[in-house]
C-alpha cells in the first residue's frame, strides 16, 4: 500500500476528530465542550474538502461550525449560572451504559467492515453540478427538495432558544 499525502492528511484529520469528539463528551466545562465540538466540526469540514466536496465543506463551516456552535455557546452562557461545570461524578449505571453502547457500536462497525467487501473506485473524476441546480434542489418543495427539513430544523432551533430564555427568566 502506497502512502500518499492524502492518506496522511486523512489519518491526521480522523485522529483529530476522534480526540476532539472524545474531549467534547468527557470535559466538565460546558464552554470547553462547545469549543471541542467546534474543532470536531472543522475537522469534518476538512474531510469534506479532502474528498473534493467543496460546497459541502463550506456549508459545514458556515452552518455548523459558524452558526450552531455560536448558538450553543450563546445558550450556555445565557442559561448557566455561577458554575458551568457538569456533574462531578458519573453514576456507575450511566458509566456501564456508556461502555455498553460503545462496545455495541464497535461490534456493529466491525461486523459491517468484515462482512461486506468495500471496493475502491477507479473513476474519481468530480462531477460538476451547476449552482442553479443546487439552489433549485435546496429550495424546492418536491420529493427531493430540502425546504421542509430546513424549515423544521429552524423551528426546532427557535424553540430551543425560546426554551432557554424561559429557563433563564425563571430565576
Amino acid at each position: 500500500m502506497e502512502i500518499t499525502l492524502e492518506t496522511v492528511v486523512f489519518y491526521f484529520l480522523a485522529a483529530f476528530i476522534t480526540v476532539c469528539s472524545i474531549l467534547t463528551v468527557t470535559t466538565r466545562h460546558m464552554v470547553r465542550s462547545a469549543t471541542y465540538l467546534l474543532f470536531t466540526l472543522l475537522g469534518t469540514a476538512g474531510i469534506y474538502f479532502l474528498l473534493g466536496y467543496t460546497f459541502l465543506g463550506s456549508v459545514q463551516i458556515m452552518v455548523y461550525a459558524g452558526g450552531i456552535v455560536v448558538l450553543y455557546v450563546f445558550s450556555i452562557l445565557l442559561t448557566s449560572g455561577e458554575g458551568d461545570r457538569t456533574a462531578d461524578r458519573l453514576k456507575r449505571s450511566k458509566l456501564l451504559a456508556g461502555l455498553g453502547a460503545t462496545v455495541g457500536g464497535a461490534v456493529i462497525v466491525l461486523f459491517i467492515t468484515l462482512k461486506y467487501k468495500f471496493i475502491a473506485t477507479t473513476d474519481i473524476a468530480p462531477l460538476e453540478i451547476n449552482i442553479k441546480t443546487i439552489g433549485n434542489a435546496m429550495l424546492s418543495g418536491d420529493k427531493y427538495g430540502y425546504l421542509l427539513p430546513f424549515e423544521a430544523v429552524s423551528i426546532l432551533l427557535l424553540a430551543c432558544i425560546v426554551g432557554g430564555l424561559m429557563i433563564a427568566r425563571k430565576r
